[in-house]
């Protein structure tokens, strides 16, 4: 099959209404810098939330009431939920936390071999971060703000690499530089689409619940059991192998490694509900081996130490 670009004739007749369309749900679309979305984010949450152990959910809780002491008004930090926005949220004040942008990402061009550290200079970057930020939150010698705020980055950035355009990209950061529509709607990105519209109608679309309490046998086969639910790294490389097998080739009906891909492509409503599956999969998964980390964080006594990286 041809690749694919957005033609002028393909909206001539109905260019107006669907810029008007785009316009109305743009704003209901959180800013590309989210992985998954408010929404989605939120929803991972949810999920780690309903499959913690209890008295991680209880500990959980009490760390919360020290919401006030992060200086953070403009975003709230109530609830796991809210955890799990409040860093794209304090963002904004680039004054303050714009050092943490690149904690978000770490990026492998989908045509070259996987390397977790690559481009993650002291540790800037978003696999570093979930270690770093879960042996804080596990470090009960230090105060309960900061153990607050590593809570919060941490389960962020378990819901950020599991975004396949977190991880893998063909030198577009992360398909935000690929023009494309979503259906009959123009005017967006890549990385737009996957972070919000696809991710919300993935949600929305499941036949249960998607934030529920997971069996055995579930989370065995979404690689997120208690005894096996793997590493950061893992999960990078999940998502960069997502983003080269199937988001690229999906957007542009090609291979992605063979030519040059056309800054311009459209998503056809086959192509979305092709894409729903896994979409649906890695918000589990993101959910579910947050929950696993919590666990882990909240239990007795220091962590197991990392295995040490070349």
């Amino acid at each position: 099959m041809g690749t694919r670009t957005i033609r002028n004739e393909r909206f001539g007749k109905i260019g107006s209404f669907c810029a008007a369309l785009a316009l109305v749900f743009s704003s209901l679309i959180p800013s590309q810098a989210l992985a998954w979305g408010g929404y989605g984010h939120r929803t991972t949450g949810e999920i780690a939330l309903a499959n913690v152990k209890p008295e991680t959910r209880r500990a959980i809780a009490q760390l919360l009431e020290y919401e006030k002491q992060l200086g953070t008004p403009e975003c709230r930090l109530a609830t796991l939920a809210d955890a799990t926005v409040w860093p794209d949220c304090v963002r904004r004040t680039r004054w303050r936390w714009g050092y943490t942008a690149a904690w978000h990402y770490r990026t492998t061009p989908i045509c070259e071999a996987y390397e977790p550290w690559k481009n993650c200079s002291g540790g800037n970057c978003v696999t570093a971060q979930i270690e770093r930020s879960q042996r804080l939150l596990a470090d009960e010698s230090l105060p309960a703000h900061i153990r607050l705020e590593a809570l919060a980055f941490m389960v962020h950035f378990v819901g950020d690499i599991h975004q396949p355009l977190h991880s893998g990209d063909k030198s577009d950061r992360g398909g935000n530089d690929r023009d494309t529509a979503y259906g009959i709607i123009p005017y967006m990105n890549l990385h737009w689409i996957w972070d919000g519209p696809l991710a919300e109608r993935a949600i929305s679309s499941t036949q249960r619940p998607i934030a529920r309490r997971y069996s055995m046998d579930e989370l065995a086969e979404l690689g997120a059991s208690r005894d096996d639910w793997g590493t950061a790294a893992d999960w990078g490389r999940e998502s960069w192998q997502a983003a080269r097998d199937f988001v690229y080739p999906n957007a542009f009906d090609t291979d992605p490694c063979a030519s040059d891909l056309p800054n311009e492509t459209a998503l056809t409503q086959e192509d979305i509900v092709a894409a729903i599956p896994l979409v649906q999969r890695r918000i589990r998964q993101a959910g579910l081996r947050m929950a696993a980390m919590l666990d882990q964080a909240f239990e007795p006594g220091a962590l197991p130490e990392p295995e040490r990286r070349r």
